[in-house]
Protein backbone atom coordinates (compact mmCIF):
# COMPACT_ATOMS: atom_id res chain seq x y z
CA UNK A 1 0.00 0.00 0.00
CA UNK A 2 1.49 3.80 -0.70
CA UNK A 3 2.18 5.99 2.04
CA UNK A 4 -0.71 8.09 1.28
CA UNK A 5 -2.98 5.08 1.10
CA UNK A 6 -1.77 3.97 5.05
CA UNK A 7 -2.08 7.76 5.64
CA UNK A 8 -5.68 7.52 4.52
CA UNK A 9 -6.91 4.38 5.87
CA UNK A 10 -5.18 5.66 9.50
CA UNK A 11 -7.35 8.62 9.37
CA UNK A 12 -10.77 7.07 8.46
CA UNK A 13 -9.90 4.51 11.39
CA UNK A 14 -9.50 7.86 13.86
CA UNK A 15 -12.66 9.12 12.71
CA UNK A 16 -14.66 6.24 12.67
CA UNK A 17 -13.51 5.93 16.21
CA UNK A 18 -13.90 9.18 17.51
CA UNK A 19 -17.33 9.39 15.93
CA UNK A 20 -18.34 6.16 17.86
CA UNK A 21 -17.31 7.70 21.19
CA UNK A 22 -19.42 10.78 20.50
CA UNK A 23 -22.37 8.54 19.58
CA UNK A 24 -21.58 6.26 22.75
CA UNK A 25 -21.85 9.29 24.83
CA UNK A 26 -25.26 10.46 23.02
CA UNK A 27 -26.98 7.25 23.44
CA UNK A 28 -26.14 6.70 27.48
CA UNK A 29 -27.93 10.20 27.52
CA UNK A 30 -30.72 8.62 26.10
CA UNK A 31 -31.03 10.68 23.05
CA UNK A 32 -32.78 9.94 19.71
CA UNK A 33 -30.85 8.67 16.27
CA UNK A 34 -31.76 12.38 15.01
CA UNK A 35 -28.98 13.77 17.66
CA UNK A 36 -26.62 10.85 17.38
CA UNK A 37 -26.72 11.37 12.93
CA UNK A 38 -26.48 15.20 13.52
CA UNK A 39 -23.53 15.61 15.87
CA UNK A 40 -21.33 12.55 14.27
CA UNK A 41 -22.08 13.99 11.21
CA UNK A 42 -20.37 17.33 11.61
CA UNK A 43 -17.64 15.42 13.51
CA UNK A 44 -16.70 13.55 10.39
CA UNK A 45 -17.10 16.29 8.76
CA UNK A 46 -15.13 19.05 10.57
CA UNK A 47 -12.24 15.89 11.10
CA UNK A 48 -12.00 15.18 6.66
CA UNK A 49 -12.69 19.01 5.83
CA UNK A 50 -9.37 19.80 7.91
CA UNK A 51 -6.76 16.78 6.86
CA UNK A 52 -8.29 16.17 3.32
CA UNK A 53 -9.56 19.91 2.16
CA UNK A 54 -8.95 18.84 -1.44
CA UNK A 55 -11.32 15.39 -1.11
CA UNK A 56 -14.79 15.75 -2.08
CA UNK A 57 -17.73 14.37 0.70
CA UNK A 58 -20.77 12.29 -0.06
CA UNK A 59 -22.75 11.91 3.15
CA UNK A 60 -26.29 10.33 4.32
CA UNK A 61 -26.63 13.42 6.50
CA UNK A 62 -25.52 16.11 4.08
CA UNK A 63 -26.61 17.54 0.84
CA UNK A 64 -25.41 16.13 -1.81
CA UNK A 65 -22.69 18.42 -3.92
CA UNK A 66 -22.54 17.15 -7.50
CA UNK A 67 -19.23 18.88 -7.34
CA UNK A 68 -18.16 14.97 -6.55
CA UNK A 69 -18.64 13.47 -9.68
CA UNK A 70 -15.59 15.30 -11.12
CA UNK A 71 -13.59 14.34 -8.23
CA UNK A 72 -10.99 11.20 -8.04
CA UNK A 73 -11.03 10.92 -4.11
CA UNK A 74 -14.67 10.58 -2.57
CA UNK A 75 -14.96 10.43 1.53
CA UNK A 76 -18.45 8.47 1.55
CA UNK A 77 -19.94 8.90 4.79
CA UNK A 78 -22.70 7.15 7.17
CA UNK A 79 -22.30 8.83 10.60
CA UNK A 80 -24.63 6.40 12.44
CA UNK A 81 -26.04 3.10 10.23
CA UNK A 82 -28.52 1.85 12.30
CA UNK A 83 -30.33 4.49 13.40
CA UNK A 84 -33.33 2.24 14.41
CA UNK A 85 -30.70 0.14 16.24
CA UNK A 86 -29.37 3.23 17.90
CA UNK A 87 -32.81 4.79 19.13
CA UNK A 88 -33.45 1.16 20.48
CA UNK A 89 -30.00 1.25 22.75
CA UNK A 90 -29.20 -2.05 20.63
CA UNK A 91 -25.45 -3.11 19.32
CA UNK A 92 -25.87 -3.67 16.17
CA UNK A 93 -25.29 -0.02 14.84
CA UNK A 94 -22.30 1.38 12.80
CA UNK A 95 -19.89 3.90 12.03
CA UNK A 96 -19.28 3.66 7.93
CA UNK A 97 -16.17 6.37 6.90
CA UNK A 98 -14.67 5.48 3.25
CA UNK A 99 -12.87 7.01 0.81
CA UNK A 100 -13.22 6.17 -2.96
CA UNK A 101 -10.78 6.64 -5.42
CA UNK A 102 -12.03 6.51 -9.04
CA UNK A 103 -14.86 4.30 -8.15
CA UNK A 104 -13.36 1.97 -6.40
CA UNK A 105 -13.57 1.64 -2.25
CA UNK A 106 -10.07 1.30 -1.99
CA UNK A 107 -10.15 2.76 2.06
CA UNK A 108 -12.50 2.13 4.64
CA UNK A 109 -13.47 1.82 8.40
CA UNK A 110 -16.24 0.15 10.84
CA UNK A 111 -16.46 0.96 13.78
CA UNK A 112 -18.77 -0.70 16.42
CA UNK A 113 -18.87 1.21 19.08
CA UNK A 114 -21.18 -0.88 21.75
CA UNK A 115 -18.59 -3.72 20.64
CA UNK A 116 -16.10 -1.86 21.20
CA UNK A 117 -14.40 -2.87 18.12
CA UNK A 118 -13.26 -1.02 14.86
CA UNK A 119 -12.62 -2.84 11.26
CA UNK A 120 -10.76 -1.01 9.15
CA UNK A 121 -8.67 -1.90 5.96
CA UNK A 122 -5.20 -0.72 7.45
CA UNK A 123 -5.48 -3.72 9.98
CA UNK A 124 -8.02 -6.36 8.56
CA UNK A 125 -8.56 -9.28 10.71
CA UNK A 126 -7.29 -13.02 9.99
CA UNK A 127 -10.48 -14.42 8.62
CA UNK A 128 -11.73 -17.06 11.63
CA UNK A 129 -12.52 -20.78 10.17
CA UNK A 130 -15.78 -20.83 8.23
CA UNK A 131 -18.71 -23.16 9.78
CA UNK A 132 -21.26 -25.09 7.72
CA UNK A 133 -24.05 -25.24 7.31
CA UNK A 134 -23.22 -21.43 6.12
CA UNK A 135 -24.65 -18.85 8.54
CA UNK A 136 -26.52 -15.99 6.27
CA UNK A 137 -27.23 -12.55 7.57
CA UNK A 138 -30.78 -11.12 6.86
CA UNK A 139 -32.16 -7.87 7.65
CA UNK A 140 -33.88 -8.68 11.60
CA UNK A 141 -37.07 -6.87 10.45
CA UNK A 142 -37.96 -7.26 6.64
CA UNK A 143 -35.54 -10.04 4.94
CA UNK A 144 -36.54 -10.11 1.27
CA UNK A 145 -37.99 -13.36 -0.38
CA UNK A 146 -34.68 -13.75 -2.58
CA UNK A 147 -32.49 -13.92 0.54
CA UNK A 148 -34.65 -16.41 2.04
CA UNK A 149 -35.08 -18.28 -1.38
CA UNK A 150 -31.22 -18.35 -1.56
CA UNK A 151 -30.71 -19.48 1.97
CA UNK A 152 -32.71 -22.33 1.22
CA UNK A 153 -31.63 -22.99 -2.22
CA UNK A 154 -27.83 -23.25 -0.38
CA UNK A 155 -28.88 -24.81 2.73
CA UNK A 156 -28.16 -21.70 5.12
CA UNK A 157 -29.01 -20.94 8.47
CA UNK A 158 -30.85 -17.52 8.72
CA UNK A 159 -29.33 -14.88 11.10
CA UNK A 160 -31.24 -11.52 11.57
CA UNK A 161 -28.78 -8.50 12.54
CA UNK A 162 -29.44 -4.62 12.44
CA UNK A 163 -27.44 -2.19 10.49
CA UNK A 164 -25.31 -2.89 6.89
CA UNK A 165 -22.43 -2.53 8.62
CA UNK A 166 -23.01 -4.83 11.52
CA UNK A 167 -24.16 -7.52 9.11
CA UNK A 168 -20.85 -7.29 6.99
CA UNK A 169 -18.65 -7.12 9.97
CA UNK A 170 -20.25 -10.08 11.28
CA UNK A 171 -18.81 -11.80 8.11
CA UNK A 172 -15.25 -10.18 8.78
CA UNK A 173 -15.22 -11.03 12.83
CA UNK A 174 -16.37 -14.87 11.75
CA UNK A 175 -19.71 -14.79 12.95
CA UNK A 176 -21.23 -15.46 9.49
CA UNK A 177 -20.46 -16.41 6.08
CA UNK A 178 -23.07 -14.70 4.22
CA UNK A 179 -24.54 -11.74 3.51
CA UNK A 180 -26.85 -11.25 0.93
CA UNK A 181 -28.89 -7.80 0.44
CA UNK A 182 -31.04 -6.76 -2.39
CA UNK A 183 -33.60 -4.69 -0.76
CA UNK A 184 -32.03 -1.69 -1.95
CA UNK A 185 -29.10 0.23 -0.04
CA UNK A 186 -26.75 3.73 -1.22
CA UNK A 187 -23.40 4.10 -1.43
CA UNK A 188 -22.89 5.23 2.20
CA UNK A 189 -24.21 2.02 3.60
CA UNK A 190 -21.75 -0.26 1.82
CA UNK A 191 -18.56 1.88 0.56
CA UNK A 192 -16.81 1.49 3.91
CA UNK A 193 -17.98 -2.03 4.84
CA UNK A 194 -16.94 -3.33 1.44
CA UNK A 195 -13.37 -1.78 1.97
CA UNK A 196 -12.90 -3.67 5.02
CA UNK A 197 -14.27 -7.05 3.71
CA UNK A 198 -12.22 -6.97 0.49
CA UNK A 199 -8.94 -5.91 2.39
CA UNK A 200 -9.94 -9.03 5.09
CA UNK A 201 -9.94 -11.12 1.71
CA UNK A 202 -13.83 -11.72 1.38
CA UNK A 203 -15.76 -11.39 -1.88
CA UNK A 204 -17.47 -8.47 -2.24
CA UNK A 205 -20.07 -7.51 -5.35
CA UNK A 206 -23.75 -6.86 -6.56
CA UNK A 207 -25.56 -9.60 -6.55
CA UNK A 208 -24.78 -10.29 -10.25
CA UNK A 209 -21.22 -10.88 -9.85
CA UNK A 210 -19.96 -7.39 -11.02
CA UNK A 211 -17.83 -4.54 -8.78
CA UNK A 212 -19.46 -2.13 -6.96
CA UNK A 213 -19.11 1.50 -8.58
CA UNK A 214 -18.79 4.26 -6.52
CA UNK A 215 -19.35 8.17 -6.63
CA UNK A 216 -21.82 7.57 -9.54
CA UNK A 217 -24.24 10.63 -10.01
CA UNK A 218 -27.52 8.25 -8.09
CA UNK A 219 -26.38 7.46 -4.63
CA UNK A 220 -28.45 3.94 -5.06
CA UNK A 221 -26.39 0.97 -4.99
CA UNK A 222 -29.70 -1.83 -5.03
CA UNK A 223 -27.71 -5.06 -4.28
CA UNK A 224 -25.14 -6.68 -2.34
CA UNK A 225 -23.18 -9.75 -1.45
CA UNK A 226 -20.45 -10.05 0.93
CA UNK A 227 -19.17 -13.80 1.75
CA UNK A 228 -16.55 -16.27 2.21
CA UNK A 229 -14.93 -16.65 -1.41
CA UNK A 230 -15.62 -20.16 -1.38
CA UNK A 231 -19.23 -19.28 -1.06
CA UNK A 232 -19.35 -16.61 -3.76
CA UNK A 233 -20.26 -19.02 -7.06
CA UNK A 234 -22.64 -20.69 -5.03
CA UNK A 235 -24.36 -17.93 -3.91
CA UNK A 236 -24.60 -16.10 -7.11
CA UNK A 237 -25.35 -19.05 -8.78
CA UNK A 238 -28.68 -19.43 -6.39
CA UNK A 239 -29.46 -15.58 -7.35
CA UNK A 240 -29.55 -16.25 -11.19
CA UNK A 241 -31.85 -19.04 -10.69
CA UNK A 242 -34.50 -17.63 -8.52
CA UNK A 243 -34.18 -14.27 -10.83
CA UNK A 244 -34.74 -16.51 -13.95
CA UNK A 245 -37.89 -18.29 -11.84
CA UNK A 246 -39.21 -14.76 -11.73
CA UNK A 247 -39.13 -14.00 -14.67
Amino acid sequence: MEPDAVNDAQLAHAIAEEAGALLLRIQGECAGGARGDAEANALILDRLRAARPDDAILSEESADDPVRLGRSRVWIIDPLDGTREFAERREDWAVHVALAIDGAPAVGAVALPRLGVTLASDTPPTLAPAQQPPRMLVSRTRASQLCAEVGSSIGAVHVGMGSAGAKAMAVVRGEAEIYLHSGGQHQWDNCAPVAVALAAGLHASRIDGSPIVYNQASTSVPDLLICRREWAAPVLAAVADCNRLVR
